[in-house]
């Protein structure tokens, strides 16, 4: 039987390696997800401008909510529930998305030489495509609206790539702890939910009593959430200690998902 190796020199070179595949998967999977629709591409923009709307008016009409910072108007409310709400979408994409990833292509576990371990990193880029859109979109909004531009917005990727790097290693586990435990797949709907809710995406932290806050801070979303705010829409420098180690634990979990993977996949044939 073949050897995975499990390594950390091994998962950047299998990416490195397959960096061709992935992308033309990739884009594959972009492109055939509007295949066939009137409004093509365009429906990356309407979903989460959608959800957008509905939550602005639930949270600043009816309930509402007050941000913690300079945010006046309806419009600069759904700027900052935009920027929250994107991330969140990126992880829940591919979260959700993990469970099938093998059991949705069992013909690719048959095949010795096809590297399984990218059908995570296609899922991951497939939702970098929408979660750029949506960052730029924001932007164009945001400049538009306050008349200002602020150059922090090129640091996002800098600020982004460690949570790219943690959801891509959660990918990994899902993927393969799916095929042993079906009952994963209804798991992780409901822990996307949560943390639509466990994450200051509708509120801001200062909403949350003091006595419940470590909760919020414990949600892997918040630390990128508030940087991404930051970089985006505030014009701050990201805060570099904190940034530095959530680059160490996200690389660390890309590595133990990675691991985990390479370590259970030689029973996916048997299982299926």
């Amino acid at each position: 039987m073949k050897p995975y190796h499990a390594h950390p020199l091994a998962l950047v070179r299998s990416v490195l390696e397959n960096s061709d595949l992935i992308w033309q998967m990739s884009k594959r999977e972009v492109i055939g997800r509007y295949r066939g629709s009137f409004m093509g591409l365009l429906w990356s923009f309407v979903h989460p401008l959608f959800m957008l709307a509905v939550f602005t008016f639930v949270f600043s009409v009816v309930f509402r909510v007050r941000w913690g910072v300079a945010v006046e108007s309806k419009s600069e409310f759904a700027v900052v529930l935009f920027a929250g709400l994107i991330v969140h979408s990126f992880f829940s994409e591919c979260i959700t998305r993990a469970p099938w990833l093998i059991l949705g292509n069992v013909n690719y576990v048959k095949k010795v030489v096809f590297p399984l371990e990218v059908l995570a990193c296609v899922t991951v880029v497939g939702a970098l495509f929408h979660i750029a859109v949506s960052a730029v979109v924001l932007v164009i909004f945001y400049s538009l609206l306050t008349m200002s531009f602020h150059a922090t917005a090129f640091l996002f990727p800098v600020v982004l790539l460690p949570f790219v790097l943690l959801t891509l290693g959660a990918t990994w586990f899902i993927a393969s702890l799916s095929v042993y435990l079906r009952d994963v797949a209804q798991l992780v709907g409901i822990v996307s939910t949560a943390l639509l809710f466990l994450s200051p995406i509708l509120y801001p932290i200062s909403a949350v009593p003091e006595q419940y806050r470590h909760f919020i801070y414990l949600s892997p979303l918040t630390f990128v959430i508030n940087q991404g705010r930051d970089v985006l829409l505030w014009g701050h420098m990201p805060d570099w200690p904190g940034l530095g180690a959530y680059y160490a634990v996200s690389a660390f979990v890309a590595w133990a998902g990675f691991f985990w993977f390479q370590k259970t996949r030689r029973g996916f044939a048997d299982v299926l």
